[in-house]
């Protein structure tokens, strides 16, 4: 009973618009106030404040101010002018080369918003001036931007680690084929459509020749420190050299020294700002990220994962059927619920009885963040729409009939990535 009362009290504070923060707090509270279960204020305040205070966490609030960083230094500029080099000769190409920049920038960032914004602001009205339609350039940011969270590093994966104590290498390779799967599924939708609606071959062959002027060696050295930044964050990782909450601090400083000392696109005066906006963008997780812990461990005194593990085993027999229906589940959470708050408090919680059915604990985190990443793009409370929509000035409904397309593929990719198992699987076991 007291395990139905916390999840009917988080339930219903988030059913009226309560922030997810203050619902968990509510959740936790209600079955010690009303039925003396779950452990004391005390213990909750305490688990609060563990939750806080933990070393590995502090890569959440790194990664988003190196993605700042590269964003305000216009590495995506550069990233893009290299891809487009390579793919902007073929139909479709230069889309592609948005998508490209897309994955590629995912390898700085680790955050979907963030991708989105830092390409789209450059990409969208490049791809307007050639003739492409502005909505539908919206609505292929607002998907690729989804990227972001799947290729490593990826902040959703490090939250899922801090949640489950699955390792953090592990998942960022897991992500690497997924991430890869997904964006050849959103090109071949991107060229299609080129092929039936047609492109403006004159003005892209003008703007190719300007780019082809510049020559290939000096586009690479152009480009190159930005392509070197996600070789040095994960081969710290993967070499041992580095922690991951070491490789985003070194990602900050990378991205400081090549915006300062070496692209020259940032000012010192800058850098104070920047801190603020990731301060701004991490806050509102960061209070949720210290109740979770508190969360978790109520949800523990009262028995309500041993419950839900109960009624997982109970009504599924095989790793597929059960990654079905939360493949399902999560595709739905995604539109009205923010990733990392989705990972903290349901991961741990689903985990032990995806385990005991064969569920390998990589693939289920990426199976789940995947699932989220498809939900920034979709109403009605997509973020990546939102941000897509105000770069292009168009509506976020608007946005994401573009995007459905885009989605649909996104999709197929999915279902791909939870029935083939050894896409994530592979790489983390191969370096074991």
């Amino acid at each position: 009973m007291a395990a139905v009362l916390v999840f009917a009290v988080f339930l219903i504070g988030i059913a009226v618009s309560i922030p997810i923060g203050v619902s968990m707090i509510l959740g936790s509270v209600a079955p010690i106030e009303l039925m003396h279960k779950g452990g004391s204020i005390v213990q909750l305040l305490n688990n609060t404040f563990s939750g806080a205070n933990s070393t590995p966490i502090l890569a959440v609030p790194l990664f988003i101010l190196g993605g700042v960083i590269m964003a305000k230094g216009g590495i995506s500029r550069k990233l893009f002018n290299f891809f487009a080099y390579f793919a902007g000769r073929f139909t479709g190409g230069l889309p592609c080369a948005v998508i490209l920049t897309c994955l590629f920038y995912g390898a700085i960032s680790g955050s979907g918003p963030a991708t989105t914004a830092a390409v789209g602001a450059m990409c969208v009205p490049f791809l307007t001036d050639l003739g492409y339609d502005k909505t539908w350039s919206a609505g292929l940011i607002a998907v690729a931007g989804g990227l972001g969270v799947i290729i490593p590093p990826s902040i959703p994966f490090v939250l899922y680690s801090l949640a489950t104590g699955v390792s953090t290498g592990d998942l960022f390779l897991g992500g690497v084929f997924p991430g890869i799967l997904i964006g050849v599924a959103l090109m071949v939708y991107a060229v299609y459509y080129c092929v039936k609606k047609g492109e403006d071959k004159d003005k892209i062959k003008e703007r190719m020749s300007e780019l082809s002027s510049r020559g290939l060696v000096n586009l690479f050295k152009d480009s190159f420190w930005a392509l070197l930044c996600p070789v040095i964050v994960l081969g710290g990782i993967y070499t041992g050299f580095t922690t991951p909450t070491e490789a985003a601090t070194v990602s900050v400083f990378y991205a400081i020294l090549v915006s300062l000392f070496i692209y020259k696109s940032m000012k010192f005066s800058e850098l104070l700002p920047m801190l603020c906006e990731s301060v701004k963008t991490y806050g509102g997780l960061a209070f949720v990220l210290a109740f979770a812990t508190a969360f978790g461990r109520v949800l523990s005194l009262t028995r309500a994962t041993k419950v839900v593990e109960s009624f997982i085993l109970g009504n599924f027999t095989s790793a597929f059927s059960v990654l079905t229906v939360l493949t399902i589940i999560f595709f739905l959470l995604g539109m009205v619920m923010d990733t990392g708050p989705a990972i903290i408090i349901l991961a741990p919680i689903l985990l032990p009885a995806c385990v005991k059915l064969g569920v390998d604990p990589v693939h289920l985190g990426v199976v789940l963040v995947c699932c989220l990443s498809i939900g920034l793009a979709t109403p009605p409370f997509g973020l990546d729409l939102f941000v897509a929509g105000n770069i292009a000035e168009k509506q976020p409904m608007d946005v994401a009939k573009k995007a459905f397309p885009f989605i649909v593929s996104f999709t197929i990719a999915l279902f791909m990535i939870v029935y083939i198992p050894w896409l994530s699987t592979y790489l983390p076991g191969l370096l074991k």
